[in-house]
């Protein structure tokens, strides 16, 4: 019933971001951006009911799935998740206070909006992913908090989330349920870097609802580290999650994930690929900084940044290599 009814409202083919009938799970995004007039939905479609067949924290010998509508908190404490995936663990209790994250869904976090304040502010007419051709104040503006990766000439808001950049970092996969049925795409395809069109952020289509995550393997050698204004209850300036296999001293396979830097999730493959088959040590873990800021582009507020950037990829790598497992 939720599924169809979000998907009558979509006649008008409006991304999810911009329907006039929304999903209300948790609420902790959608509220405040509906109490901020950003979001005026004329519907709302309370989807927790479907919470008993959309939540099951299920790992497995050789995986694991997460419902949507799992609730953060129960998936930051599950024993097996700390055990095995302390990437997704640490990602989920750094992300929100303990309230926001026992209402909270994994499928809304990930959808959440950006915490840009042009974008967040409607007395700014000029921003293109909330008025689509209007400008960016941001670029010459207070540009602090924004992104230094995936940025084009229409958008450098930054992507605010941190659950995600463990979920692209394991390469994960997303399950997605419509009218038509249920598809599955790598959660690195979910999310839209702004190009030309800022405003459409996902890859959702007009009634589709994020329904599952699903992770091949254990990785049980990951962390998530994030550097912030304050300890707690603030968004990343920047953020690593970096997964290693290492087998006798010698890195057999590396995930690095930056959160806080860029408009989408970001997978700083070319960072990884100097990781693997590699002896750590500290100038290794120079390096594949460096590679991951390689294309990185700072404005006038924001480019330390990039210095932060790399001190948080070398640390988190110094993290991932020293911890018992």
């Amino acid at each position: 019933m939720a599924v169809q009814a979000l998907g009558t409202a979509a006649a008008a083919n409006d991304p999810l971001t911009k329907a006039a009938a929304q999903p209300l799970a948790g609420g902790t995004t959608l509220i405040d951006l509906m109490k901020l007039d950003v979001m005026r939905p004329t519907t709302i479609v309370d989807i927790t009911p479907l919470a008993h067949a959309w939540s099951a924290i299920a790992p497995s010998g050789d995986g694991l799935r997460l419902g949507a509508l799992a609730k953060m908190s129960d998936v930051a404490a599950h024993t097996e998740i700390q055990r095995f995936y302390p990437v997704i663990a640490d990602s989920l209790k750094l992300a929100a206070s303990a309230q926001l994250r026992n209402m909270a869904t994994l499928g809304g976090n990930v959808m959440q909006r950006t915490r840009c304040n042009y974008f967040r502010d409607v007395s700014y007419e000029n921003c293109n992913k909330r008025n689509p051709g209007s400008g960016c104040a941001a670029m010459d503006g207070v540009n602090r908090i924004h992104a230094v990766l995936g940025t084009s000439d229409q958008c450098i808001a930054t992507y605010p989330g941190d659950f995600a950049q463990a979920l692209i970092a394991l390469d994960a996969m997303v399950e997605i349920t419509g009218k038509a049925g249920t598809r599955s795409m790598p959660f690195a395809q979910l999310h839209k870097a702004p190009g030309s069109t800022p405003d459409t952020e996902t890859a959702l289509q007009p009634g589709e609802l994020i329904s599952a995550f699903s992770i091949s393997g254990r990785w049980p050698r990951s962390v998530y580290l994030k550097a912030r204004d304050r300890q707690s209850y603030e968004f990343a300036l920047s953020s690593a999650a970096i997964a290693l296999d290492v087998q006798d001293g010698a890195i057999r396979d590396a995930r690095v994930a930056l959160g806080g830097v860029a408009t989408v999730p970001w997978r700083a493959r070319e960072a990884e690929a100097l990781l693997k088959g590699q002896r750590f040590d500290e100038a290794l873990a120079q390096r594949v900084a460096d590679a991951a800021f390689a294309d990185a582009r700072g404005r006038r507020y924001n480019s330390f940044k990039i210095a932060l950037g790399k001190r948080v990829v070398a640390r988190a790598l110094q993290q991932a290599v020293t911890m018992e497992i």
